[in-house]
């Protein structure tokens, strides 16, 4: 009887959170289809409850070699085109990290490349157990949350926030008079552990507080989001799980050598232009704009150059952080560590307790717009 009433008390919550398409879209669920292994293992649930098995990533898919060398570059693991694809309410994302092709890479979550035009967004809805990191390049979002937070960031502006043990919020595009699209990246981030019950918060960084500098003759610019380039620092504290964070580009005939933390799991994402990763020789890439470039945890130097002759500059985000060894069920916008915490996010949800209590009755002003 206990296990028929569970079984349903969790069929309730499921088809409540699920009662829109945006909520629905996080919730999608993309099976591994190539990656080293060992590879995701299915929970074993009831039955009546397969509908929205959560996926499981083993602790030891974190594990990470120590470099043999600590001055060598790091090879190319793999390069891959993000797709476009639809989310949250009429807005397009270029999905990279969180997709078949690259899913819970330690300890990112989540890449999305967005666009939002006129009339879309990202209407109310929870997290909890990661962090997300919101950067705007072109356009302006407001955000709002049940907490009674409230704020926009602007082109060249950044977002951190952590979900903690629980968060709602909406993330809308502001309505720019031309009709143009409202385009960013978001990055979701895994929380150690011990910090996913944590008080949500928020800290937002702006564009002028990002020291940038030039190398290579001023051949390139970096933009130290987060982290250390040429011995210029980055403001401090602004996520609890530590990640690298640059916006690099460069010109034709320019060159970038920028050093990262021995052991991270690293990654570029090309936002323009064509750019050529790797040490010159054999193991150099051509990379397009929209593509993923994954690194080996190997080596301690990331070499990325534009061929002289190109017609435009190339710029990517270039972003590292440290592997958590942890196992990392995640269900949607709720990330935890086991099958039993990510039921009782969606019931806490549901009930509005344990983190979720003021999302009962509220219901965000720059979201209304999207409520039909």
């Amino acid at each position: 009887m206990n296990l028929v009433f569970f079984s349903l008390s969790i069929l309730v919550v499921a088809l409540s959170i699920y009662n829109s398409p945006f909520i629905l879209s996080l919730l999608d669920q993309i099976p591994l289809a190539s990656y080293p292994k060992p590879q995701y293992q299915d929970l074993i649930l009831p039955s009546n409850l397969a509908f929205f098995r959560p996926r499981v990533t083993p602790s030891t898919f974190f594990a990470h070699k120590k470099s043999v060398n600590m001055t060598a570059p790091r090879a190319i693991r793999q390069v891959f085109l993000a797709i476009e694809q639809a989310e949250g309410a009429g807005a397009r994302v270029r999905r990279s990290i969180g997709t078949s092709r690259l899913r819970n890479f330690s300890p990112f979550l989540m890449l999305d490349h967005f666009t939002i035009h006129p009339g879309a967004g990202f209407p109310d809805h929870p997290h909890r157990g990661q962090e997300t990191i919101t950067y705007l390049l072109e356009g302006a979002v407001d955000h709002e949350d049940f907490a009674g937070n409230a704020g926009t960031i602007e082109a060249g502006d950044l977002q951190f926030m952590t979900a903690g043990k629980g968060i709602m919020h909406a993330e809308m595009p502001r309505q720019n008079a031309d009709g143009s699209a409202n385009i960013g990246m978001q990055l979701w981030v895994d929380l150690p552990e011990k910090l996913k019950a944590c008080e949500p918060r928020y800290r937002d960084l702006r564009a002028k507080e990002i020291p940038q500098i030039e190398v290579d003759d001023g051949k390139a610019s970096i933009k130290i989001i987060s982290g250390q380039s040429h011995g210029t620092d980055s403001v401090q504290e602004l996520t609890y799980t530590p990640v690298w964070i640059f916006d690099v580009t460069i010109k034709p005939g320019g060159k970038v050598m920028q050093e990262l933390p021995l052991g991270w799991n690293a990654f570029a994402y090309t936002i323009s232009g064509t750019s050529l990763f790797g040490s010159a020789g054999k193991d150099q890439q051509t990379v397009e704009q929209f593509h993923n470039v994954v690194f080996e945890q190997e080596g301690d130097v990331v070499s990325v150059a534009v061929d002289p002759s190109a017609e435009e500059d190339g710029r990517f985000i270039l972003v590292a952080g440290l592997p958590l060894d942890q196992k990392v069920v995640q269900h949607g916008p709720f990330v935890l560590n086991s099958q039993e915490q990510v039921y009782q996010a969606m019931l806490d949800y549901q009930s509005h307790s344990n983190g979720f209590e003021r999302a009962a009755g509220w219901r965000s002003e720059i979201g209304k717009s999207m409520v039909r």
